[in-house]
């Protein structure tokens, strides 16, 4: 992994906006109808080749597909691994928790209801669950993916890229067990049959990025009726499996990406950082991406200063807040840039983004494209304006 060793590097979480053709044809593969998997594939090979060309004209030096091959950073599984498949249907799902903060303020539910009406694709597809033993199935969507990243990177001479994919804890809300009953044994099979796929994307030469929303968000839907002595133990059982699952993976070429929901609300809810610090310095991923531009986490390079950073991490900060269609002054992402690289060093920060800009595709997704790229051209500009003072 990349250190900024004379300037500050920029990088980003990972899904960017799908364009829309190639949005119609992945939305109605997720709903069953019929496609030509050939033009499929065609109009991803393409998509992928822009938006790395995209992202390196926004300043972005540390780039990924966009995700251009996904509707989804969890979903996508469905596809990838044996034992899932549609609910029986004489079973029910089990009920997915509302945000705790959400249930404070009933008008924000409906507001967000009403967001995510644009979302029918979701509705129609047939939501996955364990249904029978997990493990890897057909690795052939993933060697697709990475001879696609490969193929852009090299055209582009790219020195570094990452490769998204979902944590065994995270899809343990977003592909539900109907199989096992013991949530225990579940996560250790997730653990086992994702350890393929990871490996795969480090041998390929990339950068593995493990999406673990499960110890940030976790706390406060999926497990919010525990204490927060009993979500840690959650969050510790979540590393062990994680550590396991990249035990043949060396820490450099890896990095971890928390968050607390990628949605507009008041977060009032959210487990500090610094409660999960000391779980999450144990993850095996030398890399840290952390929120800290939205106004509920923005603060947190304060409890960085404080707690420090292993010798061996290197922190990619949010600067840019993926909820708003604001966008942020390059002095104030250098200025934000600077709260972190006081807090742990200037050669351990890479600028990086909140979230993703489009964690699930579709119209939902709360920033427009056009203004996406804006705020990734002032993530590039807010890092140059940072290193000429730092350096």
């Amino acid at each position: 992994m990349r250190l900024s060793r004379d300037r500050i590097l920029t990088s980003h979480v990972g899904s960017l906006p799908r364009p829309q053709d190639l949005l119609d044809l992945l939305e109605a593969k997720e709903t069953g109808e019929t496609v030509d998997n050939a033009l499929v594939q065609a109009r991803i090979q393409t998509a992928i080749s822009d938006v790395v060309a995209a992202q390196l004209e926004a300043g972005i030096d540390i780039v990924n597909d966009g995700e251009n091959s996904k509707t989804s950073y969890t979903l996508y599984v469905r596809d990838r691994l044996n034992g899932v498949g549609p609910k029986p249907p004489e079973k029910e799902l089990p009920k997915t928790a509302q945000h705790r903060d959400l249930m404070d303020h009933p008008g924000m539910i409906e507001r967000t209801a009403r967001i995510n009406q644009g979302m029918s694709w979701f509705d129609r597809a047939k939501p996955p669950a364990a249904i029978g033993p997990v493990s890897y199935g057909d690795t052939a969507a993933l060697e697709m993916d990475l001879a696609n990243l490969r193929a852009a990177c090299d055209a582009q001479g790219i020195e570094e890229a990452f490769v998204n994919s979902a944590s065994p804890g995270v899809l343990t809300k977003f592909v539900p067990d109907m199989h096992y009953g013991d949530e225990d044994a579940y996560i250790a099979d997730l653990a086992d049959a994702m350890a393929v796929e990871y490996e795969a994307i480090a041998t390929a030469g990339f950068i593995l990025q493990i999406d673990a929303p499960d110890f940030g968000s976790a706390r406060h839907n999926q497990y919010q009726d525990l204490d927060e002595a009993g979500f840690l133990k959650i969050a510790e059982r979540n590393v062990e499996a994680l550590n396991h699952a990249t035990r043949n993976i060396a820490p450099g070429r890896m990095r971890m990406h928390i968050c607390w929901g990628n949605y507009e609300g008041p977060h009032t809810h959210d487990i500090p950082y610094a409660s999960l610090h000391p779980v999450v310095m144990k993850a095996r991923p030398a890399g840290l991406l952390v929120e800290g531009a939205n106004p509920a986490h923005a603060h947190e390079w304060e409890d960085f200063k404080r707690l420090g950073l292993p010798d061996d991490k290197v922190l990619l900060p949010g600067v840019i807040d993926t909820t708003t269609n604001f966008v942020e002054n390059p002095r104030l992402v250098a200025q934000r840039i600077a709260n972190w690289t006081d807090a742990v060093g200037r050669e351990r920060v890479i600028a990086s983004t909140d979230c993703g800009f489009a964690t699930f595709a579709g119209p939902n997704n709360p920033v427009i494209e056009s203004i996406v790229w804006e705020k990734l051209r002032a993530l590039g500009r807010g890092a140059a304006l940072a290193s000429e003072q730092l350096w």
